[in-house]
């Protein structure tokens, strides 16, 4: 049995491309756009360009349909971050960003966004809760938390070159 495969491509300006490749060779894609909602599409099996099917979501409905995937067992100490109005994600620092090399309470993220950096991805290691004296370095991934505008503010500030 093979097993699927998935992709991820940061889309600039619109949000991130997740691609599957499920183990029957079906092609799904999401589009998770900045603002909260998602793409859903589904391409033919003959010709993986052809789009058979593309259906737009609103951030709840994309909640929904997540719910409905999710397997019954799951916990119900785990938050939901959209039903408590937040979201959750990943921005990524570029190699030539501002803040390369700067340390993370430089950004005044949280004075500014309301925005909080939970986390930061760098290569194959995660750092919970960095603090203010974290160095950033191009590459880092950062997991952030906070309302849909703070979020987005912080892509802005960390996306300043």
């Amino acid at each position: 049995m093979s097993v699927a495969r998935t992709s991820r491509t940061p889309l600039p300006g619109i949000g991130v491309r997740y691609d599957l490749t499920t183990r029957d060779h079906r092609h799904l894609s999401v589009v998770a756009h900045r603002d909260g909602s998602r793409t859903l599409s589904a391409y033919q099996r003959d010709d993986p360009d052809a789009c058979a099917l593309s259906v737009h979501l609103t951030g709840q409905e994309a909640e929904a349909l997540v719910d409905a995937l999710k397997p019954t067992h799951h916990s119900p100490t785990l938050l939901s971050t959209t039903e408590l109005g937040l979201v959750a994600e990943r921005i990524e620092l570029s190699g030539t960003s501002h803040w390369n090399g700067r340390l993370l309470g430089e950004t005044r993220m949280r004075t500014e966004t309301g925005v909080s950096i939970v986390a930061v991805l760098r290569r194959a290691e995660a750092i919970p809760s960095p603090g203010p004296g974290f160095r950033l370095a191009g590459g880092d991934t950062l997991i952030v938390i906070g309302t849909r505008e703070g979020v987005d503010a912080a892509a802005a500030i960390l996306g300043r070159e």
